[in-house]
């Protein structure tokens, strides 16, 4: 559909955007479905069952989505369902559009569509003959990203968002809708020997227009005034006072250049997860040894420990002493750095349970940088929502890091999440489905949607899900476990033992978290096996034994078995044994079937 005003606000359908007096909110596809809809019957009652029809068509979803598709539109025009000047309900029947609707202009005015001081920084192009230099040009543009997000006058796009146009040849302008920015800087790296040439210029994402251009040609040492020069003429361009006396804006970190190169590998290798870990993590030692001052190469250095266990590639007793002593000495190194706190935390939560330091840490990182998407992700699922059960809190950072990174798969899989375990399963399954949208490849999205049609009910549609998790995962064992619950929720115990029998195999040869073998172990009705698994994982100190927690929809069922709840008494966490959990279950004809709770015990 074609933009339009609604009122006084503008509406731009194709970017999920409504807009007025300089402020843009983004919405969720569906919900800017039902707007449309009320606007295609504008002063006419459209009853709920045509807004099911048009926007749900051929699915199944419970009144709740719609109400909560009418609030969020309320909240985006500031409307009071008291007193409506937008969306008025029709008590029993459905909702009309009480403000006008008017043909709206396909390039709305600069103050009602863009972000005053805006910029996205698009990943700079390797210009150089080695492709391995790809890296380089990343690391580059990453790091003027975080000089910008310094500067609290000015809206930087996050990475994951400014990185979804890598490779792609888009109009400007186009790039500025869809990030809702005003200028939009790009460039260009090449390298040869020991000489540098980089090219950077500033757009106007308006209108096309070139504000500022520069090329460097340098030696490699120059690498990092160049980054300064850049963020410096941005600054000075878009007229952003910057207390320049004070401090630069672009901290190298180290003054080793061959440090900072394996650095930057790492980082590029750490982002990818799954295998590319290993060989992010020698890279990280290796700028360490360069370097042993280097403190945001101990920070990754730290993340590598922890992801290899976390995502169950080693033993946590191998990998997790080291992880925590490395996230301390980046501490030690830099307390400024936002990265090496949220590692701490992290480290804190997972492996040594000091859940006081984790969340002392936690809010150092985003005191440090509000917007660091890892403190919120990590922040708001782990901690406040698995560990501490303030779910309601934990879906508001995954919100805040949507809102900081709108077309990051890894931003919509973790909000899909966080609504997950808070009782939004309507919610979780719609946001997990854009996040596969946005990257197809992401293995958390496709797994997150696995789990949130779980958790809806939706077992079919859950293993569908899961066989493209494992098929791009090599059958990553969270995805077998959950595969396992969904057959045996459907009630095919003998798929559900088959499962379960494989990851037994696949344990035998390799480490597998002992965590996801409890609840497969259980989905198969194993009840000695789970809790000789549950206790394995609370004597090896499982970085995956968050997933038994109460508030984790997915432990219903060895909650069931007493022994397991003393092994959860003997974790020092009796007060996951005495709330009511998030999840109920009721048994059905054919199957047995999760259901949401009410939404006070939810939240």
């Amino acid at each position: 559909m074609d933009d339009l005003r609604v009122g006084n606000w503008m509406v731009t359908p194709s970017l999920n955007s409504i807009s007025s007096l300089g402020r843009t909110t983004r919405v969720e596809p569906k919900v800017m479905e039902v707007l449309v809809c009320l606007a295609q019957h504008p002063g006419d009652t459209v009853s709920k069952e045509q807004l099911f029809q048009a926007v749900w068509p051929r699915t199944v979803v419970t009144e709740d989505v719609l109400k909560r598709c009418i609030a969020e539109l309320r909240r985006a025009f500031d409307d009071d369902a008291r007193d409506p000047r937008v969306i008025e309900t029709i008590s029993k029947r459905g909702y009309r559009l009480v403000a006008p609707v008017t043909a709206g202009s396909a390039t709305p005015a600069p103050t009602e569509s863009v972000v005053n001081d805006s910029i996205a920084v698009l990943p700079f192009v390797n210009m150089s003959a080695d492709p391995e230099h790809e890296y380089f040009a990343d690391g580059i543009t990453e790091e003027i990203i975080d000089a910008l997000a310094q500067i609290q006058e000015l809206h930087v796009v996050a990475r994951s968002s400014a990185f979804s146009f890598k490779g792609k040849h888009i109009d400007l302008r186009i790039v500025g809708k869809q990030l809702n920015v005003r200028t939009v800087l790009e460039g260009s790296v090449r390298r040869a020997d020991n000489r540098l040439r980089i090219t950077a210029q500033l757009v106007s994402a308006v209108d096309g227009y070139h504000l500022w251009s520069e090329h460097y040609d340098r030696e490699m040492k120059d690498v990092f005034a160049i980054q300064e020069e850049i963020a410096q003429a941005i600054v000075q361009r878009l007229k952003i006072t910057f207390p320049w006396g004070r401090k630069n804006l672009v901290n190298p970190g180290t003054p080793n250049l061959e440090a900072y190169e394996s650095y930057l590998k790492g980082h590029a290798l750490l982002y990818k997860r799954g295998p590319a870990i290993s060989r992010a993590l020698a890279c990280c030692q290796r700028a360490v040894d360069l370097d042993p001052g280097y403190a945001l190469a101990w920070a990754d250095l730290a993340d590598c420990y922890s992801m290899l266990c976390f995502y169950g590639f080693a033993a946590p007793q191998a990998f997790m002493p080291k992880a925590i002593e490395a996230a301390r000495h980046a501490v030690a190194l830099d307390s400024s750095l936002a990265e090496a706190h949220c590692v701490l935390a992290l480290t804190s939560l997972l492996w040594a349970w000091n859940t006081a330091e984790a969340e002392r840490e936690f809010l150092c990182a985003l005191q440090l940088n509000p917007k660091y998407i890892s403190a919120l992700g990590w922040y708001g699922s782990a901690y406040l929502q698995f560990s501490e059960g303030r779910l309601a809190e934990g879906m508001e950072q995954a919100r805040l890091a949507l809102a900081a990174d709108p077309l990051s798969a890894y931003a919509h899989a973790l909000y899909a999440l966080t609504c997950t375990v808070a009782g939004k399963t309507g919610e979780g399954v719609e946001v997990s489905g854009r996040a596969i949208q946005l990257d197809p490849e992401s293995f958390l999205a496709n797994w997150v949607r696995q789990m949130a049609l779980l958790v809806n009910g939706q077992f079919e549609a859950s293993i569908a899900a899961g066989e493209s998790a494992l098929a791009m995962s090599g059958r990553h064992p969270w995805s077998m476990a959950w595969l396992a619950v969904a057959l045996a929720s459907l009630g095919k115990a003998t798929e559900a033992d088959a499962v379960y029998a494989e990851m037994q195999a696949r344990a035998r040869r390799e480490y597998v978290t002992p965590t996801v073998l409890a609840i497969a172990a259980c989905a198969a009705a194993r009840e000695d096996e789970a809790i000789c698994y549950a206790r394995e994982a609370y004597e090896i100190r499982d970085t995956n034994l968050f997933y038994f927690s109460r508030y984790f929809p997915l432990s219903y069922r060895l909650y069931r078995y007493p022994k397991f709840c003393e092994i959860i008494a003997k974790m020092g966490r009796s007060d996951w044994l005495h709330d009511q959990p998030p999840l109920t279950v009721t048994q059905e004809p054919r199957s047995t079937i999760l259901r949401a709770a009410p939404p006070d015990k939810a939240l």
